[in-house]
């Protein structure tokens, strides 16, 4: 971590950067946030689903020129409640850093699921959405499985256009200047938090389940 930030320490751009964090017994899947040589802060994954990982409940946001961000990891991007909380905290682009190893039968399914995924959290939030993920070039990156590491790497903005990507297979930079202050006008909140706040307490209330002999069914109040 001091070689990293001694790294970084001459350049102005900001680093996300993955590593595993051992704190105490546990293990976590962590991205380490960097600028100019100063730590931050860290998010570990809220979505890890290797057994040896534990997971990560603290969604910090961070700021770089007025500009409020957070963190996301991989799978963390599939569901609501992670870009959301981000979202209510005031973070206006969320940065996703992804290592994806995809079997060649799972491959489009996941390719356009991640896709699908990633647009939804950006425009029920309203916000950036920024998308980096791997790509293997050679043969064997160190997994027991055949796959592929496709790349695929985007900006989405708040409306869920997709600005600029990467070429799949290839190694890439991609940039875009992009303005924090556009949002959805119609929407002004976002989706994803008018939603929570309007229908958030429905999903608190407990479902009584009990059996109908007569119809053969069960019954929900």
């Amino acid at each position: 971590m001091m070689t990293l930030l001694d790294k970084t320490s001459r350049f102005e751009a900001t680093y996300i950067v993955g590593f595993n964090e051992l704190r105490g017994k546990d293990l976590f899947n962590t991205a380490a946030i960097v600028h100019k040589g100063h730590l931050l802060g860290t998010y570990s994954k809220c979505s890890a689903y290797q057994k040896f990982h534990k997971q990560g409940r603290e969604f910090p946001v961070f700021e770089r020129g007025n500009v409020k961000f957070g963190v996301i990891i991989c799978s963390d991007g599939g569901f609501i409640e992670p870009s959301r909380i981000l979202a209510l905290k005031g973070a206006r682009i969320i940065f996703a850093p992804h290592f994806n190893f995809i079997g060649a039968k799972g491959l489009i399914g996941h390719f356009q699921h991640v896709r699908a995924d990633h647009t939804a959290r950006a425009v029920e939030n309203d916000v950036w959405f920024v998308r980096g993920n791997n790509v293997v070039l050679d043969k064997d990156p160190g997994l027991s499985y055949p796959g592929v590491g496709y790349g695929d790497s985007y900006i989405i903005d708040p409306f869920g256009e997709m600005i600029v990507r990467s070429r799949r297979l290839k190694e890439d930079f991609i940039f875009i200047d992009a303005d924090p202050a556009v949002n959805d006008r119609g929407w002004g909140v976002g989706r994803s938090m008018w939603s929570a706040r309007e229908f958030g307490k429905y999903l608190m209330k407990r479902r009584k389940v009990s059996p109908t002999r007569k119809q053969g069914v069960r019954s929900c109040s």
